[in-house]
């Protein structure tokens, strides 16, 4: 304290200046903070882009289901054609020529409208697969964005622990983990 020129330590004073001193003096600590504060920055957006990339794979595969029911749909709308074709067919061969003639008409009808219906079909089956494709895709890169989240991770619990022993080659180790994370952060980002 000071008063009128004089200036008086407390008992801890002197210990806290000490302190102050050295972790500015101490590279090491410095170091680890920094690569801590770097790290943990990335890991958040690995985080972040590993949820995204999940909600998507979930979507995805969500509207893949959606395709395939309707492309069923289309298979059993087609399959009720192909019956009714199968009687007009049927009362064709069944019935005198005179009275079959609206039968032929039928059985063109259906004929027709089975493409119609068969097209539709193949269009969502094309379309379940694209969206299983792409829901694949995305669970790859979640599975990506979570391992470099993880090495991160595992990053910075070193970094305390090489903080801790002022361990030399636990720091290395911490810097090569961290290096790994970011590569396969790298890697999901560019979708290997």
């Amino acid at each position: 304290m000071s008063h009128k020129g004089f200036h008086v330590h407390g008992p801890h004073d002197h210990e806290l200046e000490h302190a102050t001193a050295s972790a500015h003096a101490d590279p090491m600590t410095n170091q680890i903070a920094l690569f801590t504060a770097v790290i943990a920055t990335v890991g958040a957006v690995f985080g972040y882009m590993d949820g995204t990339t999940l909600s998507n794979a979930v979507i995805y595969k969500n509207n893949a289901a959606i395709s395939k029911t309707e492309a069923s749909n289309q298979w059993n709308f087609y399959q009720a054609k192909s019956n009714k074709q199968n009687l007009s067919e049927l009362a064709t061969e069944l019935l005198p020529t005179a009275k079959n003639k609206d039968y032929n008409a039928e059985t063109q009808r259906y004929k027709t409208e089975k493409q119609d219906i068969k097209a539709e079909a193949e269009k969502f089956e094309a379309e379940s697969k694209n969206w299983d494709r792409q829901s694949d895709l995305q669970m790859h890169m979640h599975h990506r964005w979570a391992q470099g989240t993880t090495l991160l991770q595992v990053s910075i619990a070193l970094a305390a622990i090489s903080l801790l022993t002022r361990n030399q080659w636990l720091k290395k180790l911490m810097y090569l983990v961290g290096a790994a994370g970011v590569l396969v952060g790298i890697l999901a980002a560019m979708h290997i």
